[in-house]
């Protein structure tokens, strides 16, 4: 399965556009969260992850998973807790984090982490098969660029998510268009 798009240097600058996008609304919405009592940010709101605490630590969860698996070095990119020692976890709706500023730190962790990586990136190792092995389904296999585009698309899915929840909260999230950041 090739690239939609022949050019895969177009392809390699849109995700280091998405990363930093990702940092982009995390700071954001990491901002406004801060506002919230501890109490109301980890209240079942019946989303997904239960409450705006939940959804946070599941993006931070799934994120140093997934940047496990591109870097291929799993302790690398493992969520720690503020001594540096890899956090275990149990499943991909287990919280890492029960303390929001640690929570916090590992998402400005792993947002620096995710440039990183696709600042790195080169045009020809996107058709490049990912290989990993899930507990669900066994060993799976994608051209690496299809497996980038997920892992970006399953950022943007909870983020809509959290601006759902903090707008019940009455918190304005402002404009959180891709393209409203890109006009820099």
């Amino acid at each position: 399965m090739a690239p939609p798009d022949d050019s895969a240097t177009a392809m390699v600058e849109q995700y280091v556009k998405l990363a930093a996008y990702n940092t982009w609304m995390n700071e954001r919405i990491y901002t406004m969260c801060s506002e919230i009592d501890d109490d109301e940010r980890k209240l079942d709101r019946g989303a997904f992850f239960g409450s705006i605490h939940g959804t946070l630590d599941h993006l931070v969860l799934a994120d140093t998973h997934w940047l496990a698996r591109f870097t291929e070095d799993p302790d690398a990119c493992l969520p720690r807790d503020s001594d540096g020692n890899p956090i275990q976890f149990s499943g991909l709706d287990a919280w890492l984090y029960q303390d929001f500023a640690e929570l916090r730190r590992q998402r400005k962790q792993t947002d620096a982490e995710i440039e990183k990586y696709v600042a790195g990136l080169k045009g020809e190792t996107l058709n490049s098969v990912l290989s990993y092995e899930t507990r669900r389904s066994g060993t799976l296999e994608h051209p690496l660029w299809w497996a980038l585009t997920h892992f970006f698309n399953h950022q943007t899915h909870h983020r809509g998510q959290l601006t759902t929840l903090l707008s019940q909260l009455g918190r304005d999230p402002g404009v959180t268009d891709l393209i409203w950041h890109m006009r820099k």
